[in-house]
C-alpha cells in the first residue's frame, strides 16, 4: 500500500520541484526528443559566473601599455615586480592569482614546468555592450545579447542538442549549484538546481522517495518512485501524463544525488584544498558529483565583483576574490586529475571595469573583461593581451573610458562546444540564436582563438 496520495505529493514537494526549476503544469516541459545524443569521451564542463563585473585590467595586467600607470590607477596600480610573469613579455597576472600558475606553467609559456592547461582570454564581451548588471548577466546566460526577455539558457540548449532530457539515463546530466536557478541552465525540460546536495531531498528523506513497483504498472511501489513508477496514462485523469513525467524525473534525480551522498564523506584527491568559503564548498560538491554521478555540466556563481569602492590593490576585496577563485580552480585541477583530460572549467562575467579608477578607490561598469579556461585539452597561454594584439590607446578604445572587446563571448563558447564537446558547427544558431548573423556583422569578434586542441 502506498504511503501517500497525489494530493499529499503536490503539497509537500514544492521545495524539490523548485530545485528542478519545474512548472508542474506546463506541457512543453515534457516534450520528448526522439533520440538521445552522446557527448564524445564523457566530456564535461564546470562554469563559474563572476557576478558583478570582474575588473579584467586588475586580473590580467597589460604591463606593456603605457596607459597602465599610477596616474590612471593611483591606488590600484600593481608594481611590475609584484605581479606574476606570464612569459609573453607584455602581460602579467595579479599576484593573488598565484595558485593558477600551477596549471598555467609550461616551458614554452614561461620556462616553468607544468601542464600549460590554462588559457587566459582578455577583452571578451559583445557588440552593443550593456552596463546593466541584470541585462548583461542575462545576455551572457541566454546567449542572445539584446534579448532581455528570453529565459532559456544557451548552455541548456547545448545540453538539449545532445541529450533527451526525459530519458531515464539522462536524469542528472546537468545541475546548477545555486540558491536560485541559473538562466544558463533554464529550459523546457528540468535541470536540477540546489544550493547543497544534502538539501536536495524531501523532509522525510528516503522514506518519501520510496521504491518503484516490482512490475511495471504494479501497485507495490512506495513513496514517490512507487507513485510514478507505473503507467503514465489512465482514463479520466487530466494532466496525469504531465505530473507522472514530473514525478519520474524528480524521483530519478533525487535518487542519483542521494546515492552519491550515501557513499560517505567526500575526501578530495591529490592534496586538493578548496577555499574555506561558499565558493569552495560548491566547488567541492561539484567535484564530488563529477566523480559519483553521471553529471556532465555543473554551473555555479560567485558574487561580489561589483567593486565601486575600496577595491584593493594587493590586499582587499578584489584581490581576495581573485585568490579564492584561483584556489578553487587549482583544487579542481588536483582533485579531478582522473578526469582532467575530459573537463573544461570556464569563468564568465557580465562586463569589465573602467580603465581609470574612480574617486572611491574602485572602478565602475565598463565593457570587456577576462575569461579563464582550464582543462586537459586547453592550449594554455595569454590571448588578446600581447604586443601584436594590443593596439595603442586600447585601454580607452571604448567611449574613451573602457577597454574595448576583441572577442565575442559566444565565439569562446562556440570553440568549447565544437572542439571540446564535438557539437556540429551548424548547430551554433540553435544553441545561440543569431550567432551566424552576429558573426557576419562583426567577423573580427568571431575569429577562432584556438585555445582548445583540435
Amino acid at each position: 500500500m502506498q504511503l501517500f496520495d497525489r494530493r499529499h505529493f503536490l503539497k509537500t514537494s514544492g521545495l524539490a520541484c523548485s530545485a528542478l526549476g519545474l512548472n508542474m503544469l506546463t506541457p512543453a516541459l515534457f516534450r520528448r526528443r526522439l533520440q538521445a545524443g552522446a557527448i564524445p569521451r564523457e566530456r564535461k564542463m564546470i562554469f563559474i559566473f563572476q557576478q558583478g563585473g570582474n575588473d579584467g585590467l586588475n586580473t590580467l595586467i597589460p604591463r606593456g601599455d603605457t596607459d597602465y600607470n599610477t596616474t590612471t590607477r593611483p591606488r590600484l596600480f600593481i608594481p611590475e615586480g609584484q605581479a606574476l610573469d606570464t612569459g609573453n613579455g607584455f602581460a602579467q597576472l595579479h599576484p593573488s592569482l598565484a595558485p593558477l600558475m600551477e596549471i598555467y606553467n609550461h616551458s614554452r609559456l614561461n620556462g616553468q614546468e607544468g601542464p600549460g592547461n590554462l588559457a587566459v582570454i582578455h577583452r571578451v564581451g559583445y557588440d552593443g555592450q550593456s552596463r546593466s548588471h541584470f541585462d548583461s548577466q542575462h545576455y551572457w546566460q541566454n546567449g542572445i545579447p539584446g534579448d532581455a526577455d528570453r529565459e532559456e539558457g544557451f548552455i541548456y540548449r547545448h545540453i538539449q542538442q545532445n541529450f533527451d532530457l526525459n530519458h531515464p539515463d539522462n536524469s542528472f546530466v546537468a545541475a546548477g549549484l545555486s540558491s536560485s536557478q541559473l538562466v544558463a541552465l533554464k529550459g523546457q525540460s528540468m535541470i536540477p538546481n540546489f544550493s547543497r546536495s544534502r538539501d536536495f531531498t524531501f523532509p522525510s528523506g528516503n522514506k518519501f522517495l520510496g521504491t518503484p513497483p516490482t512490475v511495471a504498472g504494479g501497485k507495490d511501489g512506495k513513496g514517490l518512485m512507487g507513485l510514478y513508477g507505473g503507467a503514465a496514462n489512465r482514463p479520466f485523469k487530466p494532466y496525469r501524463g504531465l505530473v507522472h513525467g514530473a514525478g519520474q524525473t524528480l524521483g530519478r534525480t533525487m535518487t542519483v544525488v542521494q546515492d552519491a551522498l550515501t557513499q560517505g564523506a567526500y575526501e578530495p584527491a591529490n592534496g586538493a584544498e578548496y577555499p574555506d568559503s561558499s565558493l569552495g564548498r560548491k566547488l567541492t560538491e561539484a567535484a564530488m558529483l563529477m566523480k559519483r554521478t553521471p553529471v556532465k555540466i555543473i554551473g555555479l556563481r560567485r558574487g561580489g565583483f561589483d567593486t565601486h569602492q575600496r577595491q584593493g590593490q594587493l590586499d582587499g576585496n578584489h584581490p581576495n576574490l581573485l585568490n579564492e577563485l584561483a584556489q578553487g580552480i587549482q583544487a579542481l585541477h588536483r582533485d579531478l586529475q582522473s578526469q582532467w583530460e575530459d573537463i573544461v572549467v570556464v569563468t564568465m562575467t557580465e562586463f569589465g571595469r573602467t580603465s581609470k579608477e574612480n574617486g572611491s578607490s574602485g572602478t565602475d561598469h565598463a565593457e570587456s573583461s577576462v575569461m579563464f579556461v582550464a582543462g586537459g585539452g586547453v592550449d594554455g597561454g595569454i590571448y588578446n593581451c600581447d604586443s601584436t594584439t594590443w593596439e595603442e590607446n586600447a585601454m580607452f578604445s571604448a567611449r574613451d573610458r573602457y577597454l574595448g572587446r576583441k572577442t565575442d563571448f559566444r565565439a569562446v563558447f562556440a570553440e568549447i562546444f565544437q572542439r571540446h564537446f564535438g557539437d556540429d558547427p551548424a548547430t551554433m544558431d540553435q544553441i545561440m540564436p543569431g550567432y551566424s548573423i552576429a558573426q557576419m556583422d562583426q567577423p573580427d569578434d568571431f575569429q577562432s582563438l584556438n585555445f582548445l586542441q583540435a
